[in-house]
């Protein structure tokens, strides 16, 4: 539809001077834009409104105008919204929407394709993690870097002394990635981080095969997104020890380093005490790795050979040591140096066993692992998090269920269970002020609630996978519309996108680098009402208690888990945004 403003002749000279103005933050909307086809929706925030414009941003005519839905009262603020749904238009095109009173929105773009940057910086914000290599200006741009933390020669602490190699035994392990903003390697937050990256390959092989992000190592024949979790896998099979099969927690300074660049810091690195969850992530990881890697045997001779025995290895261990908890608190009490880095301490591992015994049996086919998962299998389902990956052996056993005929039953009724997982996502919706999956419950919001977002997101997605209904697409977009800009704090929370995205993330790189935009492509924490850092906060509601400041680790943090997630779902709708016709059911 193509008109003009009934009241352009009377505020015509409301245009000019408002088209030159930045975008109010009081329509709120996914600030890169929509799919043709795919649902469209701002939200009004800020006073009541009766009617909404969408214009084209060069000629300023009208391409839709519609009535704003009644206002809706946040259950998790004080803020009231409306609605404007745009989702009949279908033109590529620029634009803004008006709102009479409250003025225009940042500018969008509605095409194919539109969700591109987002899928792709937030992969390639893995490769400004690298550890123990220098990142390129060919790659790296303005945030190219000298290599930082070798880690060639890592201390064996106290705590993970053997009569083989006894404390201060040095061994070599290399690269990885920075767990967060901090400096640090940690296998069990990178096991749910590879296994969300792998599940991403796995779900879109024939979309992530082609998909370029000019990273170091792109041209080797090897799909972008295989290079970049090869890359971390290679660090975590050296924090294997090669005597017994167990894995160590972490590669890490005694304390945090400073504010400073990764290649300033010189203080000894050590690896600490083996624990069972590091060591069933572990073995989860690279026994999903070794069934991927087998197409790639001529570019990656052996390795995925090699994986499938480390995950045999560290299964074996810890068959041997099935509770063995790492307790920091407990080891600094007993040892020198005392650790105060993250412990990643989970004291539960019946999730870990399920998800690495699910792995281990689609790669091999054994049925030792099958019955160890089927012991270990849970009545309910929850979200995905370093301490509970459960989850992520139920997404894996149903992506390959056509091919486990051996418990066909078994493996549908986890599909059932995935598809009702997602139905209490697809009820939040209707309701919610923000129109998204996100927030059915204050609870989403807590350290690193953005990572819920998006891990909503792939249940939905997964949910599509079983029935192919797109309703359950919609309401994952839904949530990839929040992380860009449809929430309560106005904010596109994944660096370097949008009109208004974080740039002041608790991340040291993008502390001390001297450039005023933050390294790009990394996913905020998002509102955390707990605040734990105790820095200062505009607003405290559980929606709205997000800090733009780099002090705020509490809800400003990076981190890789938040940022895999964020890696698969906005993939999976670059991969799948022709599936997600608005008028689909």
């Amino acid at each position: 539809m193509k008109c003009t403003l009934l009241f352009a002749a009377i505020t015509g000279s409301l245009f000019s001077i408002a088209n030159a103005q930045t975008g109010t933050e009081n329509i709120r909307l996914n600030q890169l834009g929509f799919y043709p086809s795919a649902p469209k929706i701002a939200i009004i925030t800020g006073r009541d409104a009766s009617r909404f414009y969408v214009l084209d941003v060069l000629s300023s005519d009208t391409a839709f105008s519609g009535e704003t839905s009644a206002p809706v009262k946040s259950a998790n603020s004080s803020i009231s919204t409306q609605a404007a749904d745009f989702s009949v238009l279908h033109k590529p095109g620029n634009y803004k929407i008006f709102v009479p009173g409250i003025g225009y929105s940042y500018n969008f773009k509605i095409k194919n394709n539109v969700l591109r940057d987002a899928a792709v910086s937030s992969l390639k914000g893995f490769y400004y993690q690298r550890v123990s290599m220098p990142l390129e200006a060919a790659y790296a741009g303005k945030w190219a870097r000298p290599a930082g933390h070798p880690d060639t020669e890592v201390l064996i602490h106290p705590s993970a002394a053997t009569a083989k190699k006894p404390a201060g035994t040095k061994i070599s392990s290399p690269g990885g990635w920075y767990d967060a903003g901090d400096y640090n390697k940690y296998i069990v937050n990178s096991g749910i981080t590879m296994g969300t990256l792998l599940s991403a390959y796995e779900d879109f092989p024939a979309y992530f095969d082609t998909l370029h992000t000019n990273i170091h190592g792109s041209n080797d024949q090897l799909p972008d997104i295989l290079n970049e979790i090869i890359y971390n896998l290679r660090w975590m099979l050296t924090m294997q020890d090669a005597d017994d099969g167990g894995v160590y927690n972490k590669c890490t300074n005694a304390a945090f380093d400073g504010m400073v660049m990764p290649g300033v810091t010189t203080l000894p690195r050590y690896v600490v005490q083996k624990g069972t969850a590091a060591t069933l992530d572990f073995a989860a990881v690279t026994a999903q790795a070794a069934r991927i890697l087998k197409k790639f045997s001529t570019q990656l001779p052996g390795l995925a050979d090699s994986c499938l025995k480390a995950s045999q290895y560290a299964w074996q261990w810890a068959l041997q040591y099935p509770s063995l908890a790492y307790n920091q608190d407990s080891i600094n009490q007993l040892y020198e140096p005392k650790i105060s880095t993250g412990g990643y301490g989970d004291r539960r591992f019946t999730d870990e066993w399920f998800w690495a015994a699910c792995e281990l049996y689609i790669s091999t086919g054994a049925e030792q692992y099958y019955t160890v998962a089927k012991k270990k299998q849970a009545p309910t389902l929850s979200l995905p998090t370093w301490s509970n990956v459960y989850l992520l052996g139920c997404y894996s056993l149903s992506r390959h269920s056509a091919v486990l005929t051996s418990h066909t039953n078994d493996i549908a009724i986890i599909r059932r269970q995935l598809t009702t997982f997602a139905d209490g996502y697809l009820q939040h919706i209707a309701p919610s002020a923000f129109k998204t999956a996100m927030g059915g419950s204050s609870r989403d919001f807590n350290w690193g609630s953005n990572s819920n977002a998006a891990n909503q997101g792939i249940a939905l997605v997964n949910a599509w996978l079983i029935t192919q209904n797109s309703k359950y697409l919609h309401a994952a977009l839904t949530n990839l519309d929040y992380i860009l800009g449809r929430n309560a704090t106005g904010y596109c929370f994944v660096t370097g996108l949008g009109s208004k995205s974080t740039m002041h993330p608790h991340h040291r790189p993008s502390i001390a680098d001297g450039i005023d935009e933050p390294v790009p492509g990394l996913l905020a924490g998002g509102p955390n009402p707990g605040m734990q850092d105790k820095c200062s906060y505009a607003f405290t509601e559980p929606e709205t208690a997000y800090s733009d400041t780099d002090c705020s680790y509490a809800s400003n943090e990076i981190a890789i888990n938040w940022n895999a997630p964020l890696v698969y779902l906005a993939n999976a709708m670059e991969a799948l945004q022709h599936s997600l016709s608005a008028n689909a059911e």
